[in-house]
């Protein structure tokens, strides 16, 4: 059975695999207080071009969604997505389960807009009873989106002006930020994030490591006595050497940038042969997920000899399927996929 389910199924790149091995002997302060932690967050740090960013080393997406926008949103406020959001669609209410409502707008391939944001927050502000509603507290955006597709550093600096004209901080998840960083259509770069969001993360679990996300509070803003808030929620990691080493290969010698261009070009491969074929591609993407529509049976069809993401119905007769790739996607499975399709 061929797997183009996900991005993180396959353990851990090799790097990471033979540095575990390694080490496997050495023993570290916990929770983050290790040597390979202040490592990895100098190489972070480098790349991001911004000595005041402070790095945080957490143990997976949705803890670490839920963790940073608890952390930056005020207790009566909530928080403001695409309807299409991660926060909003599959994280079973985490983000609810704080306290904080997902305030969802409607998504344009997978985007909000600046000016769709602002004219949100206008109208709330204009609502006489809006000391009864709940309010907009923070921003999230995903680069790249859940549908694959890519803010570029314009939208994402519009984004962040109104969010700041408003009083809101703007969080950007990266759980797959490395396939946005490197695929064609990308010009927003690690010093762009830095200097746009207040705070953002990088994905570990979906781009190579075994588990873990990196985040990046840009300005020295890291909330008061935030290890006790992440601890609060379940994410922080006694062996966070574990992280840190992980981080530390990923960001030498280009690896976590290598490993995402080795997916992304496979991803155009299938993308190529999509059209070659005439299938419905829903969104135009560059990055390693492919969204397609199919009628039912050739859904069907498919999973019998291919593992593939059910991502929603578009109407009685027809879905809509992820095709992902990752780091550890071959040229032989791609090959086999293209003679499936």
């Amino acid at each position: 059975m061929l797997s183009f389910e996900n991005d993180y199924s396959a353990a851990a790149c090799p790097q990471i695999i033979a540095r575990m091995q390694q080490v496997q002997n050495e023993t570290h302060p916990g929770y983050g207080t290790d040597d390979y932690c202040k490592a990895a967050a100098g190489k972070i740090r480098a790349l991001c071009d911004n000595p005041e960013s402070d790095i945080w080393f957490l143990t997976g997406g949705t803890q670490t969604n839920q963790v940073v926008i608890d952390s930056i949103t005020a207790q009566y406020a909530g928080v403001v997505c695409a309807d299409s959001a991660h926060i909003n669609t599959h994280e079973a209410g985490a983000i609810e389960a704080t306290g904080h409502k997902v305030l969802a707008l409607p998504q344009q391939d997978g985007k909000i807009s600046a000016p769709q944001l602002d004219d949100y927050c206008e109208r709330f502000n204009a609502d006489t009873n809006h000391a009864h509603m709940v309010r907009p507290g923070c921003v999230y955006v995903s680069q790249p989106t859940e549908y694959g597709t890519v803010y570029t550093r314009a939208e994402l600096a519009a984004l962040a002006q109104v969010a700041h004209d408003h009083d809101m901080p703007l969080f950007i998840d990266g759980a797959r930020l490395g396939y946005a960083l490197t695929c064609d259509a990308n010009d927003a770069n690690l010093d762009d994030l830095a200097r746009i969001a207040d705070v953002f993360t990088i994905g570990g679990t979906k781009v190579g490591a075994m588990f873990g996300e990196a985040v990046v509070f840009t300005r020295g803003n890291t909330p008061e006595n935030f290890t006790a808030l992440v601890k609060l929620h379940g994410a922080l990691l006694a062996k966070g050497w574990l992280l840190g080493l992980q981080f530390d290969t990923l960001f030498t010698d280009d690896l976590y940038f290598q490993l995402s261009k080795h997916a992304n070009a496979q991803a155009d491969k299938i993308r190529q042969a999509l059209l070659d074929k005439g299938y419905d591609i829903a969104f135009v993407s560059q990055t390693n997920q492919i969204f397609i529509t199919v009628t039912r049976n050739r859904a069907q069809e498919l999973q019998q000899q291919v593992k593939l993401g059910f991502m929603e119905a578009v109407d009685a007769s027809h879905v809509m399927l992820r095709i992902c790739t990752s780091w550890a996607t071959t040229d032989d499975q791609v090959a086999a996929l293209i003679a499936l399709l």
